[in-house]
């Protein structure tokens, strides 16, 4: 299988993190949001639309507001209980195990993998599953920068070894994927897991189911 990935010309498969390994980020906001008597999508809105709510986002994730003072800022804004306001959000979110199981398979059959993640605070992931999964990481609060820069592309390129134009790149947001698809990368919109781990079989080269 190393050949036929060699042959295809995509050696490298970087991922996002929540939203492509969990399930949907926005589902658990939804959750959230139900529970707290909110309308559905307000945490979107607010990121989307509300130039105060995006700076906290853009803090976070990259590194230069601490979660203890993005969760009361936030939660003042939402009018809701600042206490563990991240966990809260994230509550309704799990593992996306098919995906998980794809990027261990394809590391496994040579290809090189890599995340490229913005973070909701460095400490949420698990280290021991990223050293399994993957060849190199940049994570958005370790580094200083946030996609869609395009320098998180090229550093998760250089993180694993490979050059850009030999890379795939998933993503659950497609403004992410445009400066990866500029890079030269070929970019996968992540809706359903099946459809992603089909197309990521079709790039690669090798089967991961």
């Amino acid at each position: 299988m190393g050949s036929e990935a060699s042959r295809n010309g995509r050696r490298g498969l970087l991922v996002d993190y929540g939203g492509v390994l969990t399930t949907s980020l926005f589902d658990s906001f939804r959750t959230f949001c139900d529970l707290e008597g909110l309308e559905p999508e307000t945490i979107g809105r607010r990121f989307r639309e509300d130039r105060e709510c995006r700076e906290l986002l853009i803090g976070l994730e990259t590194g230069k507001l601490p979660e203890d003072e993005f969760e009361p800022q936030f939660a003042a804004r939402l009018g809701v209980p600042a206490a563990d306001l991240i966990d809260r959000l994230f509550a309704g979110s799990r593992p996306e195990e098919s995906m998980v199981i794809a990027v261990r398979r394809a590391r496994a059959a040579g290809i090189r993998t890599g995340l490229i993640s913005n973070s909701w605070g460095t400490r949420r992931y698990d280290r021991d599953e990223i050293a399994e999964l993957f060849d190199g990481w940049v994570i958005s609060g370790e580094v200083g920068i946030r996609k869609p820069a395009p320098e998180m592309y090229r550093m998760g390129a250089e993180a694993i070894g490979v050059e850009p134009e030999e890379c795939v790149y998933v993503d659950d947001l497609p403004f992410n994927l445009t400066p990866a698809a500029e890079l030269g990368m070929a970019t996968i919109h992540h809706v359903v897991a099946e459809q992603t781990i089909a197309e990521l079989e079709s790039l690669l080269g090798v089967s991961l189911t």
